[in-house]
């Protein structure tokens, strides 16, 4: 990982000098080991302060649309899930490809810190990624992890190791290890549950929001320039819920927002402050669109077109899905 740490800033490097590009879209360093965070830099002095390791989850694609509007290329730095987003940010026509020079770079997938906290492991100062294993040094002493423990949901049913989009490749061969789950498993114990059961199982998960717009904010899919839940007159603005049912409309409302367009990417889940699995509700979306359409990948290249945005004589009727293949 420190190795390929050292080519993406060589090649940042590189391409800010030239002028090839007039930004680079990175990780930042945090105060702590664990807090790598999406930044821009915009000189070769700054690149410092960039830093890959197994803590840079973000997915960058979303911060593209940012500099959509600015006459600049900005170089970006993408693992293999990520350029499923980039894709379909060219084919909603959000960011101009023009305008972005993708680096894909391996991942061997990152670290959830909260399942370390899960474990007992506190006061982190360093980090050592050590291929399977993890070193930890602590203010209490040293401590030792098995990687796959504590990776990130997502990355336990991760798409794979080839990159969908790209200028060129950096360190590709960390992802020749590729763990490929059953990422529908949980949706399927849902599906198995009655209605009522499964309706409270989301009001209890649902009514933990806060509505602080964090999965709405780093999902590549939400990019409407005007949300409505920030316009004063659609009457779901509010930020104090009116009834105890609203913030569940929130999510149910963006997750219909995002069907048929969101590439499973897990950043919802990841950034939630409450802990809700809102991946879950998006892959019961994935998963029925699977079902009625035939198995789609959103993000897969960029003349994809989702099963929902097409129509043709073979597509399911409204009343084939009341009597009983719609969803549960």
């Amino acid at each position: 990982m420190q190795r390929v740490e050292g080519e993406i800033k060589q090649k940042a490097h590189e391409l800010l000098k030239s002028g090839v590009v007039s930004s680079v879209l990175a990780w930042k360093k945090g105060d702590l080991v664990y807090d790598a965070a999406p930044a821009f830099f915009k000189s070769p002095n700054a690149l410092e302060d960039m830093v890959y390791n197994g803590f840079c989850c973000s997915n960058l694609s979303k911060y593209l649309i940012e500099k959509d509007s600015e006459n600049e290329k900005v170089l970006v730095f993408l693992k293999p899930c990520d350029t499923y987003s980039l894709n379909q940010l060219l084919s909603n026509h959000r960011v101009i490809k023009d305008k972005i020079y993708a680096v894909g770079i391996g991942c061997d997938g990152k670290i959830d810190i909260e399942k370390l906290r899960a474990k007992g492991v506190k006061g982190i100062l360093e980090i050592e990624e050590d291929g399977e294993s993890l070193k930890i040094q602590t203010l209490y002493g040293d401590e030792t992890c098995v990687r796959r423990d504590i990776l990130l949901e997502k990355c336990l049913n991760c798409k794979g190791k080839d990159h969908m989009v790209y200028d060129e490749l950096i360190g590709s061969e960390l992802s020749e290890e590729t763990a490929l789950g059953d990422k529908f498993s949980q949706v399927d114990e849902l599906e198995k549950m009655s209605s009522d059961d499964r309706f409270e199982f989301w009001r209890c998960e649902l009514s933990k929001c806060i509505r602080c717009n964090a999965c709405r904010n780093v999902c590549p899919s939400c990019t409407c320039r005007k949300c409505v839940f920030d316009n004063p007159h659609s009457g779901v603005n509010a930020k104090v819920n009116v009834t105890d049912f609203e913030e569940n409309m929130f999510h149910i409302i963006r997750a219909f927002h995002v069907a048929g367009r969101c590439s499973d990417c897990g950043e919802c889940t990841r950034v939630c402050p409450q802990g809700i699995p809102l991946q879950l509700l998006n892959r019961k979306f994935i998963k029925d669109i699977n079902n009625f359409y035939g198995d789609f990948q959103a993000g897969e290249t960029v003349e994809s077109r989702s099963p929902l945005f097409d129509y043709n004589f073979e597509d399911i009727e409204p009343n084939v899905i009341s009597k009983g293949r719609g969803i549960n």
